[in-house]
């Protein structure tokens, strides 16, 4: 695992910059070759989509745009936002929370 990737899909994560600063989501997909991530309910944009299909509707409509990487924070479930560290269990490596140990 690349270590500058601690944070991966359906992990909840809290942006820590930008307009939608202090709103929490799950992560949809890490997009590893721009360092960013895609969190559901944040960094909405709208688009012009076009019709595709006879019955599909165009018009505008509104996406989850990507975020770098580090605008993001992993939440952990007992203390919030968190950094995250390494623990090795045997021959697995475990992220884990650096404010209280638990596996995240």
């Amino acid at each position: 695992m690349d270590t500058k990737f601690k944070i991966r899909k359906d992990d909840t994560v809290e942006l820590i910059a930008g307009k939608d600063k202090g709103k929490r989501g799950a992560v949809v997909r890490v997009i590893r070759d721009k360092d960013r991530v895609i969190v559901a309910g944040v960094n909405l944009v709208k688009k012009a989509m076009r019709k595709k299909s006879q019955q599909d509707r165009g018009g505008i409509v509104e996406i989850e745009a990507p975020i770098h990487i580090s605008n993001v924070m992993i939440v952990c479930k007992k203390c919030g936002p968190t950094r995250i560290g390494y623990k090795i269990d045997g021959s697995k490596k475990i992220r884990v929370c650096r404010k209280c140990g638990e596996a995240l």
